[in-house]
């Protein structure tokens, strides 16, 4: 939302349509038409990649609907999200680590995959990675709800209640425990970097490491905000569905709710984001507040590559969506009114 300084002026302020990913040692930003990833290497270099690379489902309609686009985003996020965290692994890895002795297995993945033993460790990771989401919240929450309805009967909408409760716990302490990983909490600042430069960007200031720096490394549209959402969420859909006495059953239909959920997060998410109000401050409380556990305060080389990563998306194209935010004076919508016009003559010029 624009702001007023002292003297009535306008501050004005956009809605970046470029949301970012922290990685190892580095951050991907991603652009409506690709991508670009910055990592630092061992030895203070970086690493810079970029690529074209339109979102799933980008070129088709139904994909693009509402409450279908979330989930579509959700698996999205996921296959380009693990495929750089991957990559930028193998990049800021320690070269010439004199304790390091790859293992028989190794070895062998790499004698008879060659340059495809990535992708197959990362398609494993993957799958690893799905199963261990599954069973500490979807699992472990509904055995345990189970565990307390054998001893106490519980209403169908208590009985969700409970679930919902656990699996909010398990993941809150999930997310204490592994942001208290010394790895894990440098990932942690690169987000806080991320999160920072998004917001300097859209305050139109230029992107230097000072300017940056004095930004706030919370964010309203935060993939972490969305998980949370979803968790909330969860709780709601599942008190509509029926209840089996075989758990195994209602495992199966909670996860086959999960697109619908992740349809209503995302559509939630996307508004919450858009708007500056009190009554929309208060449903993104909850997701604000968890970037306190995955959030840091960035060191200024941090930042550094935050800008870069957001320079290098910003030349793969850069299109604001003001279409959803709350007006507030006239000068946000004489500045929204100008960088539509001048989105509208860059893609007829594309176009011809």
């Amino acid at each position: 939302m624009a702001k007023k300084d002292k003297n009535n002026s306008c501050k004005k302020q956009r809605i970046c349509s470029i949301g970012g990913e922290a990685l190892l040692e580095g951050i991907m930003m991603r652009a409506p038409e690709g991508y670009a990833q910055v990592v630092r290497t061992p030895t203070g270099e970086l690493d810079i990649k970029k690529k074209k690379q339109p979102a799933m489902g980008a070129d088709n309609w139904f994909l693009k609907l509402p409450m279908v686009r979330g989930s579509i985003r959700m698996l999205d996020s996921l296959i380009v999200g693990t495929k750089a965290l991957f990559n930028s692994a193998e990049i800021s890895a320690t070269e010439d680590d004199p304790a390091y002795t790859p293992t028989k297995f190794d070895l062998f993945i790499e004698k008879h995959l060659g340059e495809k033993a990535m992708a197959f460790f990362m398609g494993i990771s993957l799958v690893l990675a799905v199963l261990l989401s599954v069973t500490l919240f979807f699992l472990l929450p509904n055995l345990i709800s189970e565990f307390i309805d054998h001893f106490i009967t519980l209403p169908k909408i208590i009985y969700s209640l409970v679930e919902g409760v656990v699996r909010i716990a398990i993941f809150l302490a999930y997310m204490y425990a592994v942001s208290h990983m010394k790895d894990i909490k440098r990932v942690f600042m690169y987000h806080g970097a991320e999160h920072k430069t998004i917001h300097c960007y859209e305050n139109y200031e230029e992107l230097t490491v000072e300017n940056v720096r004095k930004h706030s490394k919370h964010h309203p549209r935060c993939g972490t905000a969305f998980l949370f959402v979803v968790m909330i969420i969860s709780i709601l859909v599942h008190a509509l569905l029926p209840k089996f006495d075989f758990f195994l059953w209602n495992l199966l239909l909670r996860l086959a709710t999960l697109p619908i959920i992740a349809g209503i997060a995302y559509e939630f998410n996307r508004f919450a984001g858009r708007h500056e109000n009190g009554f929309v401050k208060i449903l993104r409380a909850p997701g604000m507040a968890m970037q306190r556990f995955t959030t840091k305060e960035p060191t200024d080389d941090m930042i550094e590559v935050a800008i870069i990563a957001l320079n290098e998306a910003l030349s793969l194209g850069e299109m604001p969506d003001y279409s959803a935010k709350d007006p507030v004076c006239s000068c946000e919508s004489e500045t929204a009114a100008e960088d539509t016009s001048d989105m509208e003559k860059k893609t007829e010029e594309e176009i011809g």
